[in-house]
């Protein structure tokens, strides 16, 4: 495959799994260019708000770890200047962090657009090519071939 576009590989940690109402915690991005050069932009991000303890268990990232980090609106423009002409890359970003980082964009106040962007996302490729539906759940967990599938009995 051929790059000509900066390709954004991505990552969220956030207070939830709500993409309208928890914030980003934590942001790291890995910008590829076409010519192999790799770039960073890492950083804990300040939601402005009580990070809860089920969100806590899986991240390991405390009130305390972000209280004197950069709140999103501050580093919007730097995020948003780092993304520019990116593909967008990643493993589930189409479902959750494309979705939480345009709402926490628009909560600061930029726009945060999709068109022009290839998005490729590590889940859906593996869903493709690692069928998940009743066939593949039968042969997985009774060894056998399902046949009749469509068929109600």
């Amino acid at each position: 495959m051929k790059q000509d576009k900066p390709l954004a590989f991505f990552d969220l940690e956030a207070t939830g799994t709500s993409t309208d109402n928890d914030r980003i915690v934590d942001i790291a991005v890995i910008k590829r260019l076409p010519d192999g050069t790799e770039t960073a932009f890492v950083s804990l991000v300040n939601p402005g708000m009580p990070i809860p303890r089920e969100a806590i268990e899986i991240h390991h990232i405390t009130d305390a770890m972000v209280v004197k980090a950069p709140s999103f609106k501050e580093i919007a423009p730097s995020l948003l200047d780092f993304l520019h002409d990116c593909d967008l890359a990643g493993f589930g970003v189409a479902r959750y962090d494309i979705p939480m980082i345009q709402n926490e964009f628009k909560r600061a106040g930029f726009e945060f657009k999709l068109e022009g962007r290839s998005v490729v996302d590590a889940l859906t490729i593996f869903h493709r090519m690692e069928r998940r539906n009743l066939s593949a759940a039968y042969k997985f967990y009774c060894g056998k071939d399902h046949s009749g599938a469509h068929r109600a009995e």
